[in-house]
């Protein structure tokens, strides 16, 4: 009788014991608070080349700006308030991600002919759900080098595709792409005139590898548009004098190019002290035998 009380008051104990647990976890998690995803969305067209989403995902967590990562974020082309699935993108450790828009025409515009791209996160146990959208109208800039009294220019004209008409007074970027950051040439702003067409001269002075230069034409971030891009491959560079010495045996090269006395240098140091223990165990060998 004793052994079947004990054994109720454990079993109620642990039920009590269990219960509380419960309470204190769910109520731990109504504590928790989920923070806000803040999501950046550019669209960039890159002509003759890829057009896509720049996407950014971040929070404010204790007074700092944190990166999201390992998010999926839903991709849709919003017209008249239906969403048509595009794909969908993962953040990376710096909570950016990249959606590459493989069919232009498939997109819809509106009756302006104006698109709009979204993104969505659906949220989960850290962070809220959160949306996002860019509108743009479809452009393209046409580029090329021409030549004037010895003297190089970059020529581009913009124009809006759907509507048929040159662009006037946007402000088109001329810039060398360069491995950390572009190199502007021109003036600082270069609009387009009556007919939507710049004209920079391109300086005689810019290295460049065999001397090719490639030049950007670049709408920067347009409330229209977006940002548009046209590239140039152009020999009229001072050519590149490579002086590096990633191929030569250097003491600073890949150990495949470890310079020549190193390696018979080491090798001899380790031959020579091989040959010395071996020596000296044939000696104790044949002091043990005699």
């Amino acid at each position: 009788m004793k052994t079947q009380i004990k054994y109720r008051f454990v079993l109620l104990a642990f039920l009590v014991v269990f219960s509380t647990n419960m309470a204190f976890q769910e109520l731990y998690a109504q504590e928790v608070e989920k923070h806000r995803v803040r999501l950046k969305l550019d669209y960039i067209k890159v002509m003759e080349g890829d057009a896509y989403l720049d996407i950014k995902a971040s929070a404010r967590i204790d007074k700092q700006n944190v990166d999201v990562s390992n998010i999926a974020i839903k991709v849709f082309n919003e017209v008249n308030d239906e969403e048509i699935h595009l794909g969908d993108v993962m953040t990376n450790l710096k909570g950016e991600s990249r959606f590459i828009i493989k069919d232009f025409k498939s997109l819809v515009p509106d009756s302006t002919q104006v698109y709009t791209l979204g993104i969505s996160f659906k949220g989960n146990d850290l962070y809220k759900r959160a949306s996002k959208s860019v509108s743009f109208r479809d452009a393209e800039i046409t580029a090329k080098i021409i030549t004037k009294d010895s003297i190089n220019f970059v020529t581009a004209t913009l124009k809006d595709i759907k509507l048929d008409s040159l662009l006037v007074d946007h402000s088109l970027d001329v810039q060398v792409q360069r491995l950390f950051s572009p190199l502007k040439i021109g003036e600082e702003f270069n609009n387009t005139d009556e007919n939507g067409t710049i004209l920079v001269p391109v300086e005689d002075d810019i290295p460049g590898v065999d001397g090719v230069l490639t030049l950007e034409v670049v709408l920067n971030d347009s409330d229209d548009y977006g940002t548009v891009k046209a590239l140039i491959n152009a020999p009229i560079g001072i050519p590149i004098v490579d002086e590096s010495t990633y191929d030569q045996r250097t003491l600073w090269s890949p150990r495949n190019k470890t310079p020549i006395f190193i390696l018979v240098f080491a090798n001899l140091l380790i031959f020579g002290i091989w040959g010395m223990l071996i020596y000296l165990m044939y000696n104790l060998f044949k002091i043990s035998k005699s």
